[in-house]
């Protein structure tokens, strides 16, 4: 694997372009959670896919599919991000998140559960939590059962954190956001049920929350228990995607989400609810969800609220 560009800041996001043999390209992200230092919280984001097949319509990852990656392709970036800082594999931090999200429907390749398995072994990281989110492809049932067995042996007791991508509890815009065949909110629910555990982190059900998307707490509660269920609200972040379909944020990095009726509405109904924002600087360095450098550089038009930082490289091979 060659790392050939980089970009960002050490303190927030550093996202890097590496290259596999035969010129085949995906992305890799390392992130702080500002004040907390890397003993603290570090997360790695990883590539899971060539492109990706599903083209949610938020997310600028999405198309120009070129196949799966192998389990040693996955593992290569995790060990490269994790060289950096931490050569002889032995990693302090108190969490330390491996989020398979940059690039690619993670239940759609069947080799990230073999990096599952693999992990607790390869490094000496007590705080390892990995995590998984999901759309809930069809075809992806076989995937996910096996997941819940791979978490019940590897990551008992909340250390395994699972999400399904839902974005809006009306199924039509659910349907359009994300064009592809995929389970619907029951079907969510049912293995919902089934993979908590007491002691698990409860399933996290993810809306990237846009102007005009419902999301009722009425709806959820016909399927959601809040006592396995959890709800994170995070910003729609600015992507050229959302740009061509003209989707906007609902929640204002900006401002503080706690007087916002819908989070109001779903803590109410008995929900927990996150709303997740980070630093606005990881919109200019393009590390945040959806975001994809790629996709940048070949733009004509360029956004003005995202992807700012300049490429830094070629860099050394690993």
């Amino acid at each position: 694997m060659k790392v050939v560009a980089s970009t960002g800041r050490e303190d927030v996001a550093l996202v890097y372009i590496v290259e596999f043999e035969g010129g085949k390209s995906v992305e890799c992200v390392e992130a702080l959670q500002p004040p907390l230092p890397r003993e603290r919280k570090w997360v790695l984001l990883v590539s899971t896919m060539l492109g990706c097949p599903v083209g949610c319509r938020m997310c600028d990852a999405g198309g120009d599919y070129q196949g799966k990656l192998t389990a040693e392709q996955i593992l290569a970036q995790i060990d490269f991000l994790v060289q950096q800082h931490y050569p002889d594999g032995k990693i302090p931090s108190r969490e330390f998140k491996i989020q398979f999200a940059r690039m690619g429907e993670p239940a759609l390749n069947p080799t990230v559960l073999q990096v599952l398995e693999q992990l607790p072994h390869r490094y000496e990281a007590p705080g390892l939590l990995p995590s998984l989110s999901t759309i809930a492809p069809r075809g992806s049932e076989r995937f996910l059962e096996r997941l819940m067995e791979v978490k019940r042996r590897y990551y008992s007791a909340g250390r395994f954190q699972f999400q399904f991508s839902v974005h809006s509890t009306d199924q039509s815009l659910r349907d359009y956001l994300i064009p592809v065949k995929k389970w619907g909110l029951a079907e969510i629910a049912e293995f919902g049920e089934r993979y908590y555990q007491p002691g698990d982190l409860k399933v996290t059900l993810n809306f990237a929350l846009g102007r005009g998307m419902p999301l009722e707490a009425a709806v959820l509660r016909q399927y959601f228990s809040p006592e396995k269920f959890l709800i994170k609200i995070t910003p729609l972040n600015p992507t050229y995607r959302a740009m061509e379909n003209r989707l906007e944020t609902y929640i204002d990095p900006t401002k503080p989400p706690e007087s916002d009726e819908i989070v109001q509405s779903l803590r109410h109904a008995g929900y927990d609810v996150i709303v997740s924002i980070g630093e606005v600087e990881e919109n200019y360095i393009g590390s945040n969800c959806g975001q994809y450098l790629r996709t940048h550089l070949q733009a004509r038009d360029r956004l003005k609220n995202g992807y700012t930082y300049a490429l830094k490289g070629p860099h050394s091979s690993c």
